[in-house]
């Protein structure tokens, strides 16, 4: 594996380019359920309309307030973020009919990095359950040191394909929307003082953070 670096201008770009590519769809929804409503009379197709409109608001609010605290400043310099907030957000975009969440982590004040490093490990966690199951959130030590570990058990639970960018390396391809998030996540580890490590064990992919 050969290891990566890239410009601040353009994490900058991909990131806000990833946030873009998780907005657009929720946002698409909503603009064609208002499209119908303008255009349709027949009350049932009207109905189902300002159903996927309010569907699609819930998801697109969920999303921004998830990016919030994953991708943005969140505060000043040096700011802390509750984690009760964090589990919030979490549960507002990763639980569903198919997946739920296991957070085990106590309500407490945490640096915002340690909380951006949590919700970005929990994205990439997501990803190697496609069909659903449970993810589980536990604290590694305490306090301002605490570390993470995240688990993801379900059928065919596997790796997803970036889960190496965590450790900061990122073989022949370039970087890109797609890409950015896990080598984000590695940044965030590293700022943090801890080291990163996704592994498969049986059914379950366990993304820790020392």
């Amino acid at each position: 594996m050969t290891a990566v670096s890239i410009d601040a201008l353009d994490l900058a770009a991909l990131l806000c380019s990833r946030v873009c590519h998780d907005l657009i769809s929720p946002i698409g929804a909503i603009v064609n359920g208002l499209e119908v409503l303008a255009d349709e009379n027949d009350e049932e197709t009207k109905n189902f309309a300002l159903d996927l409109i309010k569907k699609s608001s819930n998801t697109a609010s969920a999303k921004l307030q998830f990016c919030r605290i994953a991708f943005g400043a969140a505060g000043s310099a040096g700011a802390q973020i509750d984690s009760g907030d964090a589990e919030k957000v979490a549960r507002g975009i990763l639980e569903d009919d198919k997946t739920k969440l296991d957070w085990q982590l106590p309500r407490l004040l945490l640096p915002k990095n340690r909380v951006k490093l949590l919700l970005n490990m929990l994205l990439i966690a997501a990803q190697a359950i496609p069909r659903g199951g449970r993810l589980g959130v536990a604290a590694v030590g305490e306090g301002e040191s605490m570390g993470f570990n995240i688990t993801a058990t379900g059928t065919n639970a596997k790796l997803p394909p970036n889960a190496a960018l965590i450790s900061g390396e990122a073989g022949e391809d370039a970087l890109d929307a797609h890409r950015i998030q896990p080598y984000y996540t590695g940044l965030l580890a590293r700022a943090c003082g801890l080291t990163t490590q996704a592994a498969l064990d049986g059914e379950t992919v366990v993304i820790a953070a020392r």
